[in-house]
């Protein structure tokens, strides 16, 4: 008796844990599917007229793609700004992870006055909305000379609070002090220390955040849209923005494919990145086992 209970214990529990399994797998599938079903739409979209698109909703596909593109290519040179966002979102995201992950380091690994104070002024920068200093933005750029020109859109990315933030944290527990002290008892100078061993062990960070930087700016319209006034410098999302048809209404099925075309670059980043970040963080934990 003892053991047709145990057996039927055991087959319960087996039953429980397929049956946790099985509602697991359903929750995520429909998430899945709930994310998926915005870029089912755009795509979808993008093979519409701009009567189906404006007046119904439809999961069947068209035959307008080809038409959609070639009018958005009539309407506005879409790779020449699909061409500017990628070099401003290479340049920023190169600028924005060497500078930030620098700041970071500095907060995490050297004591000096007023290190307290500062990185919480950093923390209050971080909460503010970058939509505040529009106004300012924008008269000081005038001021400057410097509307049409890609520098405002680029010196700003040295400085990122949130970046410098996030590597601060990473880097307090990611990176031991006596491997610092060990490279200095070598004669390391601490900027072959940042370059030779600070970089490296902020593999996972910096493509993470990497990524995030990258989006950040591929995705940016408000601050192009102030600076950027001749057609030749617009990023993507401006040009996307102002495809109008021929009666002067916004042109949905010219801007679906732009849109999918802008996509495109982040499927790529993000599915090479997240190949990269599980690589380093098996190898973190493989050296801290």
């Amino acid at each position: 008796m003892s053991m047709q209970a145990s057996l039927s214990a055991n087959a319960r529990a087996r039953f429980k844990r397929h049956l946790c399994h099985a509602l697991l797998y359903a929750v995520l599938l429909v998430m899945a599917a709930v994310c998926f079903f915005p870029f089912l739409a755009m795509l979808i979209g993008s093979t519409q007229d701009n009567l189906t698109i404006a007046t119904k909703f439809s999961l069947v596909p068209g035959d307008k793609f080809m038409d959609n593109y070639n009018r958005m290519m009539q309407n506005k040179n879409i790779w020449r700004g699909f061409a500017n966002s990628i070099w401003l979102a290479v340049v920023n995201t190169a600028l924005c992870l060497y500078f930030s992950a620098l700041t970071g380091y500095a907060f995490s690994k050297f004591r000096f006055k007023g290190r307290g104070a500062l990185f919480t002024f950093i923390m209050v920068v971080m909460m503010l909305p970058g939509q505040l200093g529009v106004i300012g933005f924008f008269r000081e750029v005038s001021d400057m000379k410097l509307l049409n020109t890609y520098w405002p859109l680029i010196i700003p990315a040295i400085s990122n609070c949130f970046a410098v933030f996030f590597f601060k944290q990473y880097l307090d527990s990611g990176l031991p002090n006596e491997l610092i002290e060990a490279a200095l008892i070598d004669g390391c100078g601490e900027i072959k220390i940042y370059h030779s061993i600070v970089l490296p062990c902020m593999g996972a960070a910096l493509v993470t955040q990497g990524v995030m930087s990258f989006i950040g700016n591929w995705n940016s319209y408000l601050n192009p849209l102030l600076i950027l006034n001749k057609t030749d410098l617009m990023t993507l999302p401006v040009l996307l923005a102002s495809i109008k048809s021929g009666n002067g209404a916004s042109d949905y099925g010219a801007q679906y494919v732009g849109i999918l075309i802008s996509v495109a670059p982040l499927l790529v980043i993000f599915t090479l990145a997240n190949k990269v970040i599980m690589e380093k963080i098996a190898i973190g934990a493989a050296v801290k086992g």
